[in-house]
């Protein structure tokens, strides 16, 4: 009977794994068609609305080896296959505080290394965004202060915290950068 229960959760936990890693890379290939459009279209981009699950772009930390894709909203099924957008929030790319949202035990598990510093890219299909880490700090679940609207382009970056802890986190890790330079 053990033997089948943990032959049923490895074989989830492997579906669950490359679901993900096909995602990202359907992801991916989605952002590099929205790229080249935009550079192929010579007229003025109109704002599409933006669906639930839809790619929105790429964060990238090269220090810690994060790349993941980012998606709007930040449903059970969105953090499970990427990063995702909160609701709310300035989209990735737009001047204000965009806030990003992760899971701890997959794509945001190396913020736990993060430095005042770091850089952060955030690839849209308009360009690529760098940003600088300018405070890191671990907040309860029901403080949203850290995602207060800015007038200066800002990204704040959400997870859960304690890193090593099972089940349901008591708190938030929170990663605050501010633009360095825009696109180029």
């Amino acid at each position: 009977m053990l033997l089948a229960i943990g032959t049923v959760v490895l074989a989830y936990v492997g579906m669950t794994v490359l679901e993900s890693r096909l995602y990202q890379a359907s992801a991916k290939q989605s952002l590099e068609t929205q790229i080249h459009a935009i550079k192929k279209s010579d007229s003025l981009q109109t704002k599409v609305p933006v669906k639930p699950g839809d790619a929105l772009g790429r964060l990238d930390i090269p220090r810690l080896g994060i790349s993941v894709a980012i998606l709007e909203g930040t449903s059970l099924r969105t953090l499970r296959l990427g990063a995702g957008h909160i609701d709310a929030t300035p989209l990735p790319g737009e001047s204000g505080n965009s806030g990003i949202a992760g899971h701890r035990d997959t794509f945001f598990r190396e913020l736990r290394n993060v430095r005042k510093t770091d850089e952060i890219q955030l690839q849209t299909a308009t360009g690529v965004l760098h940003y600088e880490v300018d405070w890191v700090k671990v907040v309860r679940p029901d403080d949203i202060s850290v995602l207060a609207a800015s007038s200066e382009s800002a990204l704040t970056l959400v997870t859960c915290y304690p890193f090593y802890f099972v089940g349901s986190a008591s708190d938030r890790f929170i990663v605050h950068a501010r633009l360095s330079r825009p696109s180029l």
